[in-house]
C-alpha cells in the first residue's frame, strides 16, 4: 500500500483530535460531576435519570404543598384557639350573671363586654389568610362569610365546601373548614332537648336544662315535645308530663329539685321553685343553634329587665340555658381543632415520608449519572499521556521523507 505525505499528514491530525476530544470529554465530566453530560453517553440512563427527575419534581410540588397546607391548617387552628379563650371569657361573665345580688346595672355592665365579644367573634369568623382568603368561608374565598348584629342576627354568606390540596399521589387533604360546621351547626341546649318556659308562666318555677340518660331512648321517640304541666289537689301541687299525642308519659306530686324522669324516655330534669297551676315548661328535641345566636340571646336576656318572681325565674332558665349552649360552643370548636390538629398530624408524617422519597431520588439519579472522579482523574491522566505520546509520534513520522536523503 503506498503512502503518501498527505495520508501521514491526515492520519496523524485525527488521531491528535481523537485523543483531544476524548481529553476534552473527560475535562467535560470532571468540570460538571456528571458522567452522562449528553443523552449519548449513556442513552439507557440518561431516560432512566430523566423519569426519576420528573418523579422528584412531582414530589416537589408536594412538599410545597404541604408547606401551604401546614400554614393553612395553622392558621386556622390559631384562630380556633382565639375563639375558644373567647368563650371562656364569656362563661366566667355567665357564671357571674346568674349570681342572684347583681342589680339590673350591674347585669347591664357584663351585657356592654359581651356586646364587645360578639362584635370580636364576628371578627375572628370573617378572618383572611395572607392571600386575601377568607378563612371560614368555604369555596368562596372571596366572600366575606359572617354578617349581621346582636340584633339582626348573623347570616352565613359562605358554603359548605373544604378547600383541599393534594400532598401525595393518593391523598386529598382538607385544609379547611366550613363556617357553618364551625359556627352555625352547634346543637342547641344539652345538645339532645332543650328545656324552655311560657311566655305567660306567672309563677317562680325554674326548668333544668336536663341531661340525656339514654340517648337512643330519647332520639327515638316520635312523640315529642313534651309539656310539663301543674294541677292543684287538696293543697297539693302536682305535675303532669304530655308527649305530643297528648298522652301523660309521668305525673306526681311536685317536689323541688327531685328529678323527674319520664319511663322509657331516657332524659331527667328538675323542676325548683314555686311553679302556678297555670305554668308549662316545654321539653323539644335538640336543633342547631349558632354560637352568634347563642351569645345574642345571652345578652338579650341580661338587658332585658328583671321585675318581679316570674321574671326571675325566666331569667334563671336563660341563663342555664345559656351556660348549656356554651359549653356546646366551646365543644364544638374543640371537635374542629381536634380535627385540625389530626390533619396537621397527617401533614408531619406525609413531610418526612417526601422528604425519605426526595433523598432516594437523589441517590437514584446520582447513581444513574454522577461521576466516579477518581476514575475520570485517572482516565484524563492516561488521556494527557495518550495525547502526548500521539504528538511526539506524529512529529516523529512526519519528519520521514525521501527528499531528507537526497
Amino acid at each position: 500500500m503506498r503512502i503518501s505525505t498527505n495520508m501521514i499528514f491526515d492520519s496523524g491530525v485525527n488521531s491528535i483530535n481523537q485523543q483531544m476530544a476524548s481529553a476534552l470529554k473527560l475535562q467535560q465530566q470532571i468540570a460538571t460531576g456528571r458522567r452522562v453530560v449528553t443523552p449519548s453517553d449513556d442513552p439507557v440512563a440518561a431516560a432512566q435519570a430523566l423519569q426519576v427527575q420528573q418523579a422528584r419534581d412531582i414530589n416537589t410540588q408536594y412538599a410545597t404543598n404541604l408547606g401551604n397546607a401546614k400554614s393553612a391548617l395553622g392558621l386556622e387552628d390559631t384562630q380556633l384557639s382565639t375563639v375558644n379563650d373567647l368563650f371562656g371569657r364569656v362563661k366566667e361573665l355567665t357564671v357571674q350573671a346568674g349570681n342572684s345580688v347583681l342589680s339590673s346595672s350591674d347585669r347591664q355592665k357584663i351585657a356592654v363586654e359581651l356586646r364587645a365579644r360578639f362584635d370580636q367573634l364576628i371578627g375572628i369568623a370573617n378572618a383572611t389568610d395572607g392571600s386575601g382568603q377568607y378563612v371560614f368561608s368555604g369555596y368562596m374565598g372571596n366572600t366575606q362569610p359572617f354578617a349581621g348584629t346582636v340584633e339582626t342576627g348573623v347570616t352565613y354568606l359562605g358554603d359548605d365546601g373544604q378547600r383541599t390540596l393534594e400532598i401525595s399521589p393518593s391523598n386529598l387533604l382538607a385544609i379547611s373548614d366550613s363556617g357553618n360546621d364551625v359556627f352555625m351547626r352547634v346543637p342547641a341546649g344539652n345538645g339532645y332537648f332543650t328545656t324552655d318556659y311560657a311566655a305567660g308562666n306567672t309563677g317562680s318555677g325554674v326548668i333544668s336544662t336536663g341531661t340525656v340518660t339514654d340517648p337512643v331512648a330519647w332520639n327515638s321517640y316520635a312523640n315529642k315535645p313534651l309539656t310539663v304541666s301543674f294541677s292543684l289537689v287538696a293543697g297539693v301541687t302536682n305535675y303532669t308530663v304530655t308527649d305530643s299525642a297528648s298522652t301523660a308519659v309521668a305525673t306526681g306530686v311536685y317536689v323541688p329539685n327531685q328529678a323527674i324522669t319520664p319511663a322509657g324516655l331516657g332524659i331527667s330534669f328538675t323542676l325548683s321553685g314555686a311553679p302556678a297551676v297555670t305554668d308549662t315548661f316545654t321539653i323539644a328535641a335538640s336543633s342547631s343553634k349558632s354560637m352568634f345566636q347563642s351569645l345574642a340571646d345571652l345578652i338579650g336576656t341580661l338587658e332585658r329587665p328583671v321585675t318581679g318572681a316570674a321574671s326571675e325565674a325566666q331569667y334563671r332558665v336563660d341563663i342555664g340555658t345559656a351556660m348549656v349552649e356554651l359549653e356546646q360552643a366551646s365543644d364544638n370548636i374543640l371537635r374542629v381543632r381536634a380535627a385540625v390538629g389530626t390533619r396537621l398530624n397527617q401533614v408531619t408524617a406525609q413531610d418526612n415520608m417526601n422528604g425519605d422519597l426526595d433523598l432516594q431520588y437523589a441517590q437514584t439519579i446520582s447513581s444513574l449519572q454522577d461521576l466516579d472522579y477518581a476514575k475520570a482523574i485517572a482516565d484524563l491522566a492516561r488521556k494527557q499521556t495518550d495525547l502526548e505520546a500521539a504528538e511526539k509520534s506524529f512529529t516523529t513520522v512526519s519528519r520521514l521523507s525521501l527528499f531528507n536523503y537526497i
